[in-house]
């Protein structure tokens, strides 16, 4: 199970996944005052939910448990490329949903004249995860194709 690539691979986009869950993805600052994006809300300085985001948190816990019960069907191939492309399709959702509170947030605060934000590193897991997914299913599809060709020679 852990020697496989793909089990590496599947482990990244879990600890990248999670990391998104807890880490800010955009800081604003409006005058004086500092709001967080989070993936559960934006909330202000002092904790205060301005705008709830659970379905984008709720769309990145999902991301981060499909990878991990993938990892441990080692034996089923193909139910781990069905579950390759649910958790492709899961984060290409999480980063569009992103994008759009990401905008929400920017109208919300652009009528303020003292307004600026800082992008988070964590904006672009969803990304990385998506590169490090797709080198998973790609490393499933060889060893699927591998054991078909091993299948001919018996």
């Amino acid at each position: 199970m852990i020697q496989r690539i793909q089990t590496l691979y599947l482990l990244l986009v879990v600890v990248l996944t999670g990391l998104a869950l807890w880490l800010p993805l955009v800081d604003f600052t409006v005058g004086a005052d500092t709001c967080t994006l989070t993936a559960f809300g934006l909330k202000d300085a002092a904790g205060i939910t301005l705008l709830p985001t659970v379905y984008l948190g709720v769309v990145l816990v999902a991301a981060c448990l499909v990878p991990l019960v993938t990892i441990f069907l080692f034996k089923r191939r193909l139910v781990q490329i069905r579950l390759c492309a649910v958790e492709l399709v899961l984060l290409v959702g999480a980063g569009a949903m992103m994008g759009i509170y990401f905008y929400l947030c920017n109208r919300y605060f652009a009528e303020s004249e003292f307004y600026s934000h800082t992008l988070k590193i964590s904006l672009v897991f969803p990304l990385v995860c998506l590169v490090f997914d797709l080198l998973a299913l790609r490393a499933i599809f060889r060893d699927e194709k591998l054991v078909r060709s091993l299948d001919r020679i018996r």
